[in-house]
């Protein structure tokens, strides 16, 4: 089935929303985080644990996934649904941001991009065409065009030559998907994404081309790689606006709790990001008083749970001094209960944004939220945001 959204309620003093998109293999209530999958599985998490802490969709990387194990080999699996045994809704990403995060190992022409593989050296390409073959083969039910992600800082001529070429790229990317669909009869949203670097008179022109093409929901790329926060959410401002209000908004690799809601509050309505995954791994942990780093010396003898608002299993049945042990033992039970509270944590932010969308709070709701989140933990990867429109 083709992609729908319908937005079934808004909130009265912001631009934060409740949506419900359906796809071919269910629904999707936003605003929603997209746990990273990247190389087909959330990593160590199994698919029934993903469900049971209730996420709705994930995350595919098209580059790692084109590396290893090949689109060809997921495509004689019957796609990748089947072949990771999950059957709710995936997205999977262009290797777009790829281009931009192996930037030694790749030359960008207006062709397309030619890489050196971080697996063994061999040299690759991919084209924007290319790109839609590949995810054609994944079968994920919303697939990304093939954009350039320009660095932070850069020239607003730089920024303007790269956002042309996505733009360019944009319009290949959907020529072929609808050659593509014709042919294969695959039922595939392709998003187009919104580029500009932090150039406010660039997101809006990207913007205005790009709903001129009319896909089915937009990305905005290019953002959280190193720019200020007041620049990112000045960008989602600006871009924002130039969306249709019928179409799902997302805002790609942003994904600290405090940065998600203020995103909320601006009118995105999904996100990802491999914070929650790579950082319990790393024995760091989101908790509704902000984050906690379990093998600190100073949970050796703490038998709370890591966090006494959580139901997670790790929550229901661990102390911090367990999951302290563990890391210290270099045991491999301590990045999955890690990472199982951590992606749990995340699915019931989401869950209170959407009930307080619902409910007519959301401006109160955060303002508590972000009071009891002690944000200041997180000082030197994030800065303290604001509402628009309402408090700290």
């Amino acid at each position: 089935m083709k992609l729908s959204f319908d937005v079934m309620a808004s909130d009265r003093r912001t631009a934060a929303r409740n949506g419900r998109m359906l796809t071919g293999h269910g629904e999707v209530l936003t605003p929603a985080f997209m746990p990273v999958g990247t190389q087909g599985t959330v990593k160590t998490l199994s698919p029934r644990e993903l469900k049971e802490i209730g996420a709705q969709t994930i995350l595919g990387n098209t580059y790692h996934l084109y590396l290893r194990p090949g689109p060809e080999v997921v495509r004689t699996a019957g796609g990748l649904h089947r072949f990771i045994s999950w059957n709710r809704p995936i997205l999977t990403d262009s290797g777009g941001y790829q281009v931009f995060s192996l930037a030694d190992l790749n030359r960008i022409t207006e062709e397309g991009v030619t890489f050196q593989s971080h697996l063994d050296g061999s040299y690759q390409i991919f084209t924007p065409e290319g790109t839609m073959e590949i995810q054609h083969d994944l079968g994920a039910d919303i697939i990304m065009c093939f954009d350039e992600c320009t660095p932070y800082p850069c020239s607003h001529q730089a920024a303007r030559t790269s956002m042309g070429r996505t733009l360019r790229w944009a319009r290949r990317c959907r020529q072929r998907h609808r050659e593509l669909e014709e042919s294969d009869g695959h039922d595939q949203a392709l998003f187009g994404i919104v580029q500009g670097s932090t150039y406010a008179d660039l997101r809006r022109e990207c913007a205005d081309t790009l709903v001129e093409m009319d896909f089915p929901g937009y990305a905005l790329g290019g953002l959280s790689v190193g720019e200020p926060k007041t620049a990112m959410f000045e960008m989602i401002e600006a871009a924002v606006p130039r969306l249709p209000e019928h179409k799902p908004r997302y805002l790609m690799g942003v994904g600290f709790p405090q940065d998600i809601i203020a995103a909320v509050a601006r009118g995105i309505d999904l996100f990802d990001c491999v914070l929650p995954t790579r950082n319990a791994r790393n024995g760091s942990v989101f908790t509704s008083e902000g984050p906690l780093v379990v093998k600190n010396a100073v949970y050796a003898r703490d038998f709370r749970p890591l966090d006494p608002d959580c139901d997670c299993y790790t929550c229901r049945n661990f102390s911090r001094a367990y999951l302290r042990h563990l890391f210290q033992a270099g045991e491999i039970l301590a990045p999955r209960l890690a990472t199982l509270h951590s992606v749990a944590f995340y699915m019931r932010l989401m869950r209170e944004i959407r009930q307080s969308i619902a409910e007519g709070r959301f401006e109160s709701w955060s303002r508590v939220f972000l009071e009891r989140y002690h944000q200041e933990q997180e000082s030197e990867q994030s800065e303290l945001t604001t509402i628009p429109g309402g408090e700290q």
